[in-house]
């Protein structure tokens, strides 16, 4: 069962003067193996571990949502502080403070539940980096997460959340654990955030690690340097399905979206790019080179387009708009074949004549290949014929209307 409003939230009815928004956030997922080693499986037990976001908006006060979304029994945080980014592992020491939750530096987060800190007095603005540690003294159990963060976290033995030079913090990961999101208030007025909720494309796999070069990043960019700053907002979860769960690629994008888009505060508008894994995985089979796709449900260009369809009404009942993004090509992997192709040609007539959005970006024509339908423009591939290198996710960031953001 999907969290409840009150554990996505995390307010206390204290709090509920105060006018918050999100402005970084992350969709997380069940501990798993993933693409690359990390800790989710094993957890934390005794040891500290620091990350670091990029805000797209900013603030004179912030809090920070952790989660327990997929944890199997309740997680004790010893504590947490919060602090600039001077680089990598290292903190402004005269901006460290501790968090606290109703007061305490301790405390505990159920079994399916997001909690928000209390708000701390602490100013961001648009593009800042911001470094969140937390120690946890007893054993955590396996650790909700997002695994493709391209983004360094840091871990370290004992307790070392007040540490300022990062020196301690020796081993990494390029995953985020537990942290789902940054909400500021306070300072100018902001327009409403934009979740861009997707796949693999949309968290940005193929970009430079720890660079910032994802489409949303270059996106918040934009809008920051037009002189309109507005959270950008990345739920992208790599190998999302519209209509499949999966223990490595997230719950299906109709399942968590209201929780991923609909309860992020101060979100007004979702751009969803979805159904190349749902056309793609419909073609690999178990023996192929990717067996973490399991499972590998058939799934039709109808579905594909009825789960966007569902999305849409959801979005519109909580009173966002909605805009589509056309599904880009992936020859000459083994995501397409006649039949996948087939698929995404019905999928994108229907994204771009159905007239069922606010607006529509077309992703497929501005990274497709001039002279190739079926691929990628080689300028923007990452090498594998699915992923976008930098220049290919800023070309996606350039092809976006800022005006058909709302």
């Amino acid at each position: 069962m999907p969290p409840t409003k009150e554990a996505e939230t995390g307010l206390a009815p204290a709090a509920t003067a105060t006018t918050w928004a999100a402005a970084w956030t992350t969709s997380m997922q069940r501990p798993s193996a993933s693409f690359a080693p990390n800790w989710s499986e094993e957890g934390f037990a005794s040891q500290t571990v620091r990350q670091v976001v990029r805000v797209t908006v900013g603030g004179d006060a912030v809090r920070i949502r952790l989660s327990n979304a997929y944890g199997t029994g309740p997680l004790t945080i010893t504590g947490a502080t919060i602090a600039a980014c001077t680089g990598g592992a290292a903190v402004q020491q005269d901006t460290l403070q501790h968090l606290t939750v109703g007061g305490k530096r301790a405390f505990t987060i159920a079994a399916g539940a997001e909690l928000a800190s209390d708000p701390v007095p602490f100013r961001v603005v648009p593009l800042d980096k911001v470094t969140i540690t937390f120690y946890t003294a007893e054993p955590t159990g396996p650790a909700t997460f997002h695994a493709q963060a391209l983004a360094t976290s840091y871990r370290t033995e004992g307790d070392h959340r007040d540490d300022t030079d990062g020196t301690a913090f020796a081993e990494t990961s390029q995953s985020w654990y537990h942290l789902s999101g940054l909400d500021v208030t306070g300072g100018p007025a902001r327009l409403p955030g934009v979740v861009l909720f997707g796949d693999s494309l949309t968290e940005g796999v193929g970009s430079t690690l720890d660079a910032d070069r994802r489409y949303p990043d270059v996106l918040a960019e934009r809008l920051a340097s037009a002189g309109r700053p507005r959270a950008v907002l990345n739920q992208g979860i790599g190998g999302n399905r519209v209509t499949v769960d999966s223990a490595w690629h997230g719950d299906s994008a109709v399942s968590r979206f209201r929780r991923d888009v609909l309860g992020q505060p101060g979100a007004g508008t979702a751009v969803i790019l979805l159904g190349i894994n749902d056309i793609g995985i419909s073609e690999v089979a178990q023996a192929s080179p990717f067996p973490t796709f399991a499972p590998y449900t058939e799934v039709s260009a109808d579905e594909v387009i009825a789960g966007l369809r569902g999305m849409i009404q959801q979005a519109r009942t909580a009173g966002l708009r909605v805009v589509g993004a056309t599904v880009m090509p992936a020859g000459p992997s083994a995501f397409s074949t006649p039949r996948s192709e087939a698929k995404r040609a019905a999928v994108n007539i229907w994204i771009r004549t159905s007239g069922e959005y606010d607006a529509i970006i077309d992703f497929d024509r501005a990274v497709g290949s001039p002279e190739d339908p079926f691929r990628l423009d080689p300028a923007f591939d990452s090498g594998d014929h699915l992923h976008l290198n930098d220049a290919g996710y800023r070309a996606m960031a350039d092809a976006i209307d800022l005006a058909d953001l709302g």
